[in-house]
């Protein structure tokens, strides 16, 4: 059975994530991560959304959308299919980069914006990566702090 779309609608927000194919990282080295911000910088222009928060993990990304158009789906088909195209050019494979479509939650704005946005850019913590979230170059959490 499919997975149903995520609800859609004007000025959603939206907590996205996709995950490597079994479990495998998403990305060899800094110029892959490079690359995939690029490419979403592209489309979160394209798709006129706010990106709230997000950080970039081994195996998986996090995003925080918020979508003024109802385009959620659209842009993160975008996302997940320009760096498959890229992935696979650079490094010589075919077939898949991520596992399945990516998840997207709609997310409460007034209850869990500031607690999602702190998960967010904390993951490198909990995964034993850094010690504090400003040694980690892979999110939003130095341009959020200033």
């Amino acid at each position: 059975m499919t997975r149903s779309l995520p609800l859609a609608f004007p000025g959603a927000l939206y907590h996205a994530t996709s995950r490597g194919n079994a479990r495998a990282a998403i990305y060899a080295d800094d110029a892959d991560r490079e690359r995939f911000l690029a490419l979403f910088t592209q489309v979160v222009q394209r798709s006129h959304w706010l990106c709230h928060a997000y950080c970039l993990m081994d195996n998986h990304y996090h995003l925080l959308l918020e979508t003024p158009e109802s385009n959620v789906s659209h842009g993160m088909r975008q996302v997940n299919g320009l760096s498959t195209q890229y992935d696979n050019r650079r490094h010589g494979r075919v077939g898949h980069v991520f596992q399945g479509r990516y998840k997207a939650i709609v997310v409460e704005r007034d209850s869990y914006l500031f607690v999602l946005c702190r998960y967010i850019v904390l993951n490198p913590i909990r995964a034993g990566m850094v010690q504090t979230a400003q040694e980690y170059g892979w999110s939003s959490y130095r341009a959020t702090a200033g």
